[in-house]
């Protein structure tokens, strides 16, 4: 039987990612500073052959919805951005986070309803725009790829919607939280057709997971 293929991400979930599948008895020989980005593996016991894929967490999706990946593990965040039509059957309780609105100290009274010309820097235009139109709030998105922080500190936004843990960064640069949007942790994801036709292989998996990996 041919293995299931993981896409698992690069950066910060990484870690937890291949750690919970090496609870599950594969070693998932991949880290952040690893060259090699395909791994096949079968547990010591010969039982679950897996293919691991490192790529970047916004490909996760990607690579899982046209099914490079019968399976992913991705931040919520970087899957509501994405808008990918894939199964989402397990939270994983890792990589909690929040996806805020920030500012300056200024801004904490502003009626933003009331202000125009708005400009929101933030890595998450579609989940910005969809944020701000629910408020009834016109404004422009600044799609930035890193470093939002600087964006009100130099005039290129007036307000950013980033992901914080504990929003030390967001207070280092002076910025405040203005209001929270919406929690994310890390989930894992299947590909719609895979899920169908290989649904014994994931559903073992899946309960793996749900027991901690015990057969």
């Amino acid at each position: 039987m041919d293995p299931l293929t993981v896409a698992l991400p690069k950066g910060r979930l990484l870690d937890a990612a291949a750690d919970l599948f090496r609870r599950l008895g594969w070693r998932c020989d991949l880290g952040n500073g690893s060259r090699q980005l395909l791994v096949t593996e079968t547990r010591p016991d010969g039982d679950g052959a897996m293919r691991f894929l490192l790529v970047k967490p916004a490909d996760v999706p990607v690579y899982v919805e046209y099914g490079a990946a019968d399976l992913g593990i991705v931040g919520q965040d970087v899957l509501w951005e994405s808008g990918r039509d894939v199964y989402e059957p397990l939270h994983l309780g890792f990589g909690r986070c929040r996806l805020v609105l920030a500012g300056t100290p200024a801004q904490r009274d502003r009626d933003l309803r009331l202000a125009t010309g708005l400009r929101v820097a933030t890595k998450y235009p579609h989940l910005t725009r969809s944020f701000f139109q629910e408020q009834g709030i016109s404004v422009e998105t600044i799609p930035l790829s890193g470093s939002i922080e600087l964006a009100p500190l130099v005039g290129l936004a007036d307000l950013v919607v980033d992901v914080v843990e504990t929003g030390r960064t967001l207070r280092e640069n002076g910025l405040i939280i203005l209001d929270e949007i919406v929690h994310c942790q890390a989930t894992l994801i299947v590909n719609r057709v895979a899920y169908r036709l290989r649904l014994p292989q994931i559903r073992r998996l899946l309960a793996r997971f749900s027991t901690g990996g015990a057969p």
